[in-house]
């Protein structure tokens, strides 16, 4: 059934005031150019596009069982149209348990619910040194291994330590085999965060954070990213990252783009939670270890979309960095944007960047309990 909705629409070339139709998939976009704050129409962006989501709704990927479709529901009515279920490390049993889970969702998708791209494996590959709020199950990675986990669900993006013995190589067959590659979870220096890019990383995991700092003298991963990433994920959530922190990534990396590394305490009220095989507890907006460690967030993307504009971003960059970026670091051409011919993953927002309405391939999502 085609359906159209009015208001200011966010198209690659600039917005436009007038029309969208759709069924699926986009069909017509209708109006004439217009700056958007020369009226007080809605504004209708591309549908948000999360590849770092642990959790929501109380579930945690690592469940397995039915969390994943919980999760993207959930996520769904905070107008994330598409996203990357997230690992932790964990023992080798849990994470095959938790593929299979993500593999099926990928396979039936449920009305409603954001569209489960694929895998982000952000654990076992990374560096026991700097776990973050992982457990302590990080390992070196062989090829073979990812072959095997790639069969039960897609495998779109991995996480790894380059500084690990073997990984560097790892990198570059990874790349050959056309799964992205970010370095993060790392102890490693400079020089082995351009060694990394050399051999065909892609990025880097949260940005800032759970890596080697800048110093003028030992510029660290912090500095191989500023001075030579073109994309890399950060978490908006002015808690992981200083709003300074994030302009000095803007200005520095061409194609920043945002992600939430939502928990299952995303969207519960505060309280105890498991992320993976970890406790954590939920209090003042924060997700932390026992030990006060930040674990993962609460953050959702409509609420990162509205911190980018908070801290100074226009509202067609904040999209970029919350939708289009992601699309295209993913090389997933028909999302991310609204033009004829793409998926019609659409989000409606009221002038103070609350959302209306969700649209999932052209489907409207159920807001109720957002």
């Amino acid at each position: 059934m085609s359906a159209a909705i009015k208001g200011n629409i966010l198209t690659p070339q600039g917005w436009v005031n007038g029309a969208i139709g759709f069924d699926g998939r986009i069909t017509t976009i209708d109006g004439a150019a217009a700056d958007p704050s020369s009226n007080g129409d809605d504004y209708i962006l591309p549908g948000f596009i999360d590849l770092h989501v642990h959790g929501g709704g109380g579930r945690d990927v690592m469940e397995g069982g039915d969390a994943p479709h919980v999760i993207a529901a959930m996520h769904a009515k905070h107008g994330t149209t598409s996203l990357l279920a997230t690992t932790m490390t964990a023992p080798p049993e849990d994470i095959v348990a938790a593929l299979k889970a993500i593999g099926a969702a990928c396979s039936a998708p449920r009305k409603g619910a954001s569209r489960i791209l694929g895998v982000h494996l952000e654990g076992p590959y990374i560096n026991p040194g700097k776990l973050g709020a992982q457990p302590d199950y990080a390992r070196s990675a062989t090829l073979a291994e990812v072959q095997e986990l790639e069969s039960y669900a897609p495998m779109r993006l991995i996480t790894v330590a380059p500084e690990m013995e073997g990984h560097l190589a790892l990198v570059r067959e990874l790349a050959d085999a056309g799964i992205r590659v970010q370095i993060g979870h790392t102890t490693g220096s400079y020089d082995d965060g351009v060694a990394a890019l050399a051999h065909g990383a892609a990025g880097f995991t949260h940005l800032f954070n759970a890596m080697n700092p800048l110093h003028h003298r030992a510029p660290g991963m912090v500095g191989a990213a500023l001075a030579h990433a073109d994309y890399a994920e950060i978490i908006p959530d002015l808690l992981h990252v200083h709003p300074g922190a994030i302009k000095v990534a803007l200005r520095s990396i061409p194609h920043l783009f945002c992600v939430t590394d939502s928990t299952a305490a995303t969207g519960m009220p505060d309280g105890e939670y498991m992320l993976g095989r970890q406790l954590v507890h939920k209090c003042m907006g924060g997700v932390r270890l026992p030990d006060g460690t930040l674990a993962g967030s609460t953050l959702t993307m409509d609420q990162a979309l509205r911190n980018l504009v908070s801290i100074g971003l226009d509202l067609a960059d904040a999209s970029k960095r919350v939708s289009t970026n992601a699309a295209d670091y993913l090389g997933e051409t028909q999302r991310g944007r609204l033009a004829p011919g793409c998926f019609a993953d659409i989000v409606v927002l009221d002038r103070n960047l609350n959302i209306k309405a969700v649209y999932i391939e052209g489907e409207v999502c159920d807001l109720t309990d957002a």
